[in-house]
């Protein structure tokens, strides 16, 4: 079977964490690159997160440093779910490995030139790099197979009532993305806060015993505390947010969707970052976006477990 070519452009973050070990665990990804964003933590934490993990996966992929603010605003971390160190919780050596020269706008430019086929896009922070690259080689887009991407959301926020993180820490660039013509697939909180793991979830990865497993189930367990705390609605279960990105790519069928028209408001004084999602049609736009919002939860626990088993 082919592998899909993707450039991940991510945060790590805990749940970025899981979803890298996804992506090269599964064994269906090519993956051409890894670009880390300023977003859960400092551009120089999550850049560090990356390489670790790199180190941990046995991977060979390049990865490359990404902006290190948003487009026109100061940044905004998110130490109170992530650490001190964006990846707290699992006990990881510091990285011998270095980061690419080309910067990540640069090398996501250099890696569609240069491929035979179009390359399918996985943001899971910030849209800071994918705008900037869009912006800066528009002619490049046509060779973009897609953005599968984890932010927003039809009907929730987290940072305020109505927006979501990743899109709250940028909203200009994510309305660059949504208005790119570029084809997207929005798993949002809509999706995500059903793409749970539970106690006996950790502990299942923590029984796989090799590195990795424990490396997750050390994540899962720092992850949670900030769940089991903050959002009570989910019954103790947190919310795995950005391998959901991933596993539409692997198996759309375990998700439910909808091809709405998504646009992003950057100036309203009470929903600034919210994803205006055209859920029911009412402006009567052509939809730019497949909104992702429920799941097979224990199917998509299943497969992250699968993939975790052939790591390290």
């Amino acid at each position: 079977m082919k592998k899909v070519p993707v450039i991940i452009d991510c945060d790590p973050g805990h749940d970025d964490a899981v979803m890298l070990m996804l992506a090269v665990g599964s064994g269906l990804f090519d993956i051409k690159a890894i670009t880390t964003s300023a977003g859960n933590q400092t551009q120089e934490k999550t850049l560090k997160n990356a390489l670790r993990l790199k180190t941990l996966l046995a991977i060979d992929t390049p990865i490359y440093k990404g902006s290190d603010k948003p487009l026109f605003r100061n940044l905004i971390i998110a130490d109170q779910v992530h650490g001190e160190m964006g990846m707290d919780g699992p006990i990881l050596p510091e990285p011998v490995i270095t980061p690419e020269s080309l910067s990540a706008i640069e090398a996501i430019a250099k890696i569609l030139t240069e491929s035979s086929e179009k390359i399918t896009i996985v943001p899971t922070g910030p849209l800071t790099n994918i705008a900037t690259f869009l912006l800066a080689y528009p002619h490049l887009k046509p060779r973009i197979e897609r953005i599968s991407m984890m932010g927003g959301g039809a009907f929730r926020g987290n940072m305020t009532p109505t927006a979501e993180f990743n899109i709250y820490v940028d909203p200009e660039a994510a309305a660059i993305v949504f208005q790119s013509g570029v084809p997207i697939t929005m798993c949002g909180l809509d999706v995500t806060h059903k793409a749970l793991v539970f106690q006996e979830d950790i502990e299942r990865f923590r029984s796989i015993g090799n590195r990795t497993g424990q490396v997750i189930a050390e994540l899962m367990d720092f992850f949670s505390i900030f769940y089991r705390k903050e959002r009570p609605e989910l019954d103790g279960g947190a919310a795995l947010h950005d391998p959901c990105a991933i596993a539409w790519l692997i198996d759309p069928s375990m998700f439910q969707s909808k091809a709405c028209y998504v646009d992003v408001e950057v100036t309203g004084k009470l929903t600034a970052g919210t994803t205006v999602v055209d859920f029911f049609d009412v402006l009567k736009k052509t939809p730019n976006a497949e909104v992702v919002y429920d799941i097979d939860r224990e199917k998509y626990i299943q497969l992250i477990y699968d993939s975790v088993l052939g790591l390290p």
